[in-house]
């Protein structure tokens, strides 16, 4: 074919097409806006799914359908009025950022809520009793220094210590970015969703009297949460963390699933029960006697807290 009539006729063909896509895109782009909420409801280890699963009714018999990615199984159902999906993040930061991520790419998901256990920092917290932290910090992003013979530690240059430091270990915030930032930036805390705190506030409202360890326990909304690559099992270092964040609870893996969500742009919130106190008892740690009926009494607030929805 002579490339004078070559031309024309791929000329023509890139018009139509532009065209058609133009005329398509505002349909697709509302139908994704229109699109039913889909919930990710999650946990980190057995006992926390357990709880999870029990609480929701995410069962093949209840009309759950399960979908394998990468080793890890997504259960996609409904419960009452919404439709969910429910998954194991795994326990660490690591795991907790690549499944979330994971998640968010393979489902249409528009609001992450979690439901586990973990330790409690803040003093007036007891074993059993359930936070839902406004904010994620973590607390053991940091440098690890040498001493300087005089006291002191031996400082980098980039490093200048904005809060107190626990012996070697100075604190350090993450940097981060998401669509529509120029550049990686500083994050304190990550935040969690407000509308989703909004219903958490109305949620606490409406619970019965919850059980666990031999006491009625106490639910509250609001303050610091924190996160670090470590099972926090130590008095001394709680003690820091509470001074610095002002933290009510530390876990494995909370701060690094807010990370995610704030650069997808996607609503979260996570619901914790106290199962230990992260070191301040005497001798061994409590959580394998408490982590399974904490983890069903965090997946029930989580429960009220979609019901409020």
């Amino acid at each position: 074919m002579p490339a004078s009539r070559f031309y024309p006729c791929f000329s023509s063909f890139s018009f139509r097409l532009a065209l058609l896509a133009a005329l398509l895109l505002p349909a697709l782009r509302a139908a994704e806006t229109d699109r039913p909420p889909l919930l990710a409801l999650c946990a980190a280890y057995p006992p926390e799914m357990a709880a999870l699963r029990a609480e929701f009714g995410a069962q093949p018999e209840q009309g759950f359908t399960e979908t394998r990615i990468k080793g890890l199984s997504f259960w996609r159902g409904r419960v009452g009025r919404h439709e969910v999906v429910l998954f194991r993040t795994g326990v660490s930061l690591v795991n907790a950022a690549y499944q979330l991520q994971i998640a968010l790419e393979r489902f249409p998901i528009t609001a992450v809520l979690f439901a586990g256990v973990a330790g409690g920092v803040d003093p007036s917290l007891q074993v059993g009793d359930v936070v839902i932290p406004e904010r994620w910090a973590y607390h053991a992003e940091a440098a690890y220094l040498n001493p300087d013979g005089k006291g002191g530690h031996v400082l980098p240059s980039f490093l200048r210590p904005k809060v107190e430091n626990f012996g070697m270990i100075f604190p350090n915030e993450v940097a981060a970015t998401r669509d529509g930032e120029a550049d990686f930036r500083r994050i304190p805390a990550f935040p969690a969703d407000p509308a989703l705190l909004a219903a958490a506030r109305r949620a606490v409202t409406k619970l019965p009297t919850l059980r666990a360890g031999g006491r009625t326990v106490a639910v509250s909304v609001g303050g610091t949460g924190v996160a670090g690559p470590v099972f926090l099992d130590h008095a001394e270092y709680r003690e820091w963390v509470f001074r610095v964040w002002q933290a009510r609870c530390a876990d494995m893996e909370s701060t690094a699933l807010a990370h995610v969500a704030w650069s997808n742009q996607v609503p979260i919130l996570i619901v914790r029960g106290l199962s230990d106190l992260a070191g301040a008892q005497r001798g061994a740690n409590p959580i394998d006697t408490h982590e399974a009926p904490v983890s069903g009494v965090a997946a029930r607030v989580l429960r009220a807290v979609v019901e409020e929805l």
